[in-house]
C-alpha cells in the first residue's frame, strides 16, 4: 500500500513542470500545449518581460526580477518541481536596468569566464540541475514548431539571393561562434547588418535601410548552441519587419529554428513576394555558387 502511494506521488510530481518565462508568445504556446497533455504548470515570470496574461493559464505564478535565483529555486521546490523549461526572450538592455542579483546570482556571475548569452544560460541551467531541477528542451512538447527543410514560399531565392544567403550563413555562423547574435543581413555581397544587443527585428530594419530593396536576412543556430534554450525563432512579425525594411528573402536553419504561426507567416511572405527557405548546413554547403 505504501509502495502504491509512493508510486502515485512520483507520477504526480512527474506531471508538474516549471516554466521560466520571458517575453513573446512562446510561453503561452507552451503552456497551452502542456495543459493539453495533462501537466500542471508553475511559472516563474520575469518582470517587464513576460505577458501578465500568463497568470490566467498556469497553476501558480511567481513574478521575479532578473537575477533573483534564490526566489526562483524556492518557488519551484515549494511546488515539487523537478523539471522545467526556459522559454521566451529577455531584452538584453534589461540586463542594465531590471536586474536585481541575489547572492546566488552574484556567485554564478563571478565564476563565469564569459558574459555571453549561451554561457550564462548554460551556467544557470547547471546551477538549477544541481538543485534537482532538470532543464528540458523548450520544444519537447512542440516538435511541430521546429523548422522543416525546404522552400516554404511560392517564390524561390534568386541566384543573387542565394549568393547573399551563403555569405550571410558563413557570417552568421561566425558571429554565433563568438556568441554575438544569430542574424545577419546581406545585400549584393556586402554584410549590411549584424545582430547584437538590439535583436533580430532591429538588425533587419537597419540592414534593409542600407540595402534599399536588395537584401536578404539569414538567421541560424550558433555552432555551440545549447538547443534546450535560446533557439533562433521567426514568425509573422519577422516577415512584417522584412516587408517594411525591403528585405526580400529569409533563410533559417532547418531542424535548428523555431517557427511561430507558420501558415500566416508564409501567406504574408507570398503576398509580398518574399522567399523563405529552411536549409540544412550540408545543403547550404552544396550550393557552390560562390
Amino acid at each position: 500500500m505504501e509502495q502504491e502511494a509512493s508510486k502515485a506521488g512520483i507520477i504526480g510530481m512527474s506531471m508538474r513542470i516549471g516554466l521560466i518565462a520571458g517575453s513573446g508568445q512562446f510561453p503561452l504556446i507552451f503552456t497551452r500545449a502542456a495543459k493539453k497533455k495533462g501537466y500542471s504548470i508553475y511559472a516563474a515570470a520575469y518582470i517587464n518581460e513576460a505577458d501578465p496574461i500568463l497568470g490566467e493559464h498556469v497553476d501558480d505564478l511567481k513574478w521575479l526580477h532578473l537575477g533573483q535565483i534564490n526566489r526562483l529555486i524556492k518557488f519551484f521546490k515549494k511546488n515539487g518541481i523537478q523539471q522545467a523549461v526556459m522559454i521566451g526572450g529577455v531584452r538584453k538592455t534589461g540586463i542594465f536596468s531590471d536586474i536585481k542579483p541575489d547572492i546566488k546570482a552574484i556567485s554564478l556571475i563571478t565564476r563565469l569566464q564569459t558574459s555571453h548569452d549561451d554561457g550564462i544560460l548554460r551556467a544557470f541551467s547547471n546551477l538549477l540541475e544541481k538543485q534537482g531541477i532538470k532543464i528540458l528542451s523548450s520544444t519537447f512538447l512542440l516538435p511541430e514548431l521546429v523548422a522543416r527543410a525546404g522552400c516554404w514560399t511560392k517564390r524561390k531565392p534568386s541566384a543573387l539571393e542565394k549568393q547573399d544567403i551563403q555569405i550571410g550563413w558563413r557570417m552568421a555562423k561566425a558571429i554565433g561562434r563568438m556568441d554575438i547574435g544569430q542574424c545577419v543581413v546581406v545585400g549584393n555581397g556586402t554584410v549590411l547588418a549584424v545582430e547584437a544587443i538590439e535583436g533580430t527585428d532591429a538588425a533587419i530594419k537597419r540592414g534593409g535601410s542600407f540595402g534599399r530593396g536588395c537584401a536578404v536576412a539569414v538567421k541560424v543556430c550558433k555552432p555551440n548552441q545549447d538547443r534546450r534554450f535560446d533557439m533562433p525563432a521567426v514568425g509573422t512579425q519577422t516577415i512584417q519587419t522584412m516587408c517594411e525594411a525591403g528585405v526580400s528573402a529569409l533563410a533559417i536553419e532547418a531542424g535548428k529554428a523555431i517557427v511561430f504561426d507558420r501558415e500566416e507567416m508564409v501567406a504574408l511572405a507570398d503576398k509580398h513576394g518574399i522567399a523563405v527557405v529552411a536549409i540544412e548546413q550540408e545543403e547550404q554547403e552544396q550550393w557552390n555558387i560562390l
